[in-house]
């Protein structure tokens, strides 16, 4: 893992702060730069729909309000100029099997009524004025719009008017007045709608907003310009929109894709007298003025961000200096002081308070320190001569009982054996005591003389090839043969014939020894010991397996300790030593020993390299 230094890392955390803060503030700045353009802006277009829905309504109203002025003055039949209506028509009640409008046919119930219908190609002809040719809209390819076979439109839709006239004495309508005007083309209608929603346009002489009156998803009267500038007249609505304003039935007031450009825009559907949805009504704002502002804001948030960021960073440089000057003087001195040069003192002063007192607790580390390793480079001297005494006399004392010992046990068991003549019962079960102590003396000594080299650092190998069944293993296992008949045990060996070894022959009877005798000594008593060796390519595994009570985990961590032997182990006469010689030696030749607790006794595994 690379590290940085203190001053990089301070450097690193300011700036860190920095950029979270400028993300956070950054965040913030979108969110208030969006609620309060973009949103707004679209709570206005809301607002303008509303706006332009009584204005279209209002044209109905104007026709109505007409025919009831005129309906008394016996002009209504040359209104239609005046009016400024399409078409006007006085139809009787003879008329009806042919009559077309829906509206004049409501009004023969006996009241006014008004609304948008759509007339068709063959009702246009009928009508004539040059109407057919008005209505005839070339419909055109638009990005994002529903797929769509047709290629014009051949209808039209209108705003309509009918007014009950002549009712006889029974009350029954007997002609009705009814006119319009087709939307088709109708530039003024949605001039005037858009102006009175959005106001006049501004000082550049762009309009604030545009409206169009679809009939079912196409354009038929609108101000939102193509790409060229005309009025998109054919065009279609998205398919998002259609989806959700016609089909659907539901308002739509969201941003939307309209001809050429992303708008924040509202629709709601354009119904006739039976509920039937047969077009749109549209408002909308073009996005890209809006964008533009946020955009403008941000890079004005952006650019003091980046200014504050610069000053920061400068600032934070400086600071991280003047804290990281004196830490590296105190990592310069520890690094002396790690080399030994005790006498070195860190210099200078800091402005902060703190990074002075560090430099002073350094200094008086460093000082108490140097008079530390003065006394204990005294203790050490006199520990090592002790240690050295404490060895030789350990060694000297080992190996002249040695001597003396080889003696005495020739001596015990020439008379316990019956070499210098019979024994008495009492004398005998002395002499086995005394033997079985000797046997104990001579393990503890022989175990002291290995402590001892061990110590001393006089353990060296001296290798040779062997055959490690026959010249380690059998002849240890011959050794301890009669411990074994004392307990009523016996030694099973397993593999071990034929497997050659690099190792010193001495040093591995002694590894061999222990491991036996204390699974002789440990081991139930008339159970058998199993000693099994295996040659697994470049090394060979010895291990030796007897029952007893399973090591737990807690004992493993005493095993192989200098002196240390289990709880469960005082009651059989011991050193503490052997393990621990043993992975002396096997740990000299390159080897591991391990203790493996088994579900009735316990298992040692040692691995030695086979050169």
């Amino acid at each position: 893992m690379k590290t940085k230094t203190l001053n990089n890392r301070i450097q690193v955390a300011f700036l860190g702060i920095i950029v979270m803060t400028g993300i956070l503030i950054s965040l913030l700045g979108a969110y208030v730069v969006k609620k309060n353009i973009i949103q707004r802006a679209q709570l206005r277009v809301r607002n303008d729909l509303n706006v332009a829905r009584a204005l279209y309504a209002d044209q109905i109203t104007t026709i109505k309000n007409a025919f009831e002025l005129l309906a008394n003055t016996r002009e209504l039949a040359s209104a239609q100029e005046k009016i400024g209506l399409d078409y006007l028509f006085i139809v009787g009640r003879s008329d009806l099997p042919e009559l077309r409008s829906e509206i004049a046919r409501q009004a023969f119930n006996g009241r006014g009524i008004g609304g948008t219908r759509v007339i068709g190609a063959a009702e246009l002809e009928r009508i004539g004025g040059g109407l057919i040719e008005k209505a005839r809209i070339a419909v055109k390819e638009t990005p994002q719009a529903r797929p769509f076979k047709r290629t014009a439109l051949d209808a039209a839709m209108a705003i309509e008017y009918a007014l009950p006239l002549g009712v006889d004495s029974r009350g029954t309508v007997e002609s009705v007045v009814y006119g319009g005007k087709v939307i088709n083309r109708d530039t003024k209608l949605v001039d005037t709608i858009r102006d009175l929603a959005f106001g006049q346009p501004g000082p550049n002489g762009i309009p604030a907003g545009t409206v169009t009156i679809f009939q079912d998803d196409v354009r038929i009267a609108t101000n939102v310009p193509t790409s060229s500038g005309e009025r998109a007249i054919g065009t279609r609505v998205s398919a998002k929109v259609y989806d959700t304003v016609v089909l659907r039935k539901q308002l739509w007031v969201d941003r939307a894709f309209v001809v050429n450009a992303w708008y924040l825009t509202a629709y709601e559907p354009i119904k006739d007298i039976a509920g039937n949805i047969i077009g749109i009504l549209y408002v909308g704002i073009a996005e890209k003025p809006f964008r533009d502002s946020e955009r403008n804001i941000m890079l004005a948030f952006l650019l003091v961000i980046i200014l504050v960021g610069v000053l920061a960073a400068i600032v934070s440089s400086v600071l991280a200096a003047s804290i990281a000057r004196p830490v590296t003087q105190v990592l310069r001195a520890a690094r002396e002081l790690s080399k030994g040069a005790l006498h070195h003192r860190v210099k200078g002063a800091s402005s902060v308070r703190e990074l002075n007192e560090l430099v002073e607790a350094f200094n008086s580390m460093a000082h108490t320190l140097a008079e530390r390793e003065l006394s204990l480079k005294v203790s050490n001297e006199q520990l090592a001569g002790m240690n050295k005494s404490y060895l030789d006399m350990i060694g000297f004392v080992s190996h002249e009982l040695k001597g003396i010992l080889g003696s005495i046990v020739i001596n015990i068991y020439s008379v316990k054996d019956g070499y210098l003549g019979p024994l008495t019962g009492q004398q005998k079960k002395a002499v086995d005591a005394a033997a079985k102590s000797l046997d104990h003396f001579e393990d503890m000594v022989r175990n002291y003389l290995d402590l001892s080299r061990i110590e001393k650092g006089e353990l060296t190998l001296h290798t040779a090839e062997l055959d490690i069944g026959e010249e380690v293993i059998l002849p240890a296992v011959g050794h301890l043969e009669k411990q074994a008949q004392e307990k009523s045990m016996r030694v099973e060996c397993r593999g071990a014939s034929g497997i050659k070894i690099t190792a010193d022959k001495s040093l591995l009877t002694i590894v061999c020894n222990n491991l036996l005798g204390n699974a002789l000594k440990y081991g139930k008593a008339g159970t058998t010991v199993r000693l099994d060796v295996a040659d697994e390519g470049k090394q060979t595994v010895l291990s030796v397996y007897n029952e007893g009570d399973p090591i737990t985990g807690e004992q493993q961590a005493l095993l192989f300790r200098r002196f240390s032997r289990l709880p469960t182990a005082k009651a059989v006469k011991g050193t503490g030593l052997g393990l621990f010689i043993v992975k002396a030696i096997v740990e000299k030749h390159g080897g591991t020993v391990q203790a493996q607790p088994q579900p009735q006794g316990n298992m040692f595994i040692v691995t030695l390299p086979k050169e």
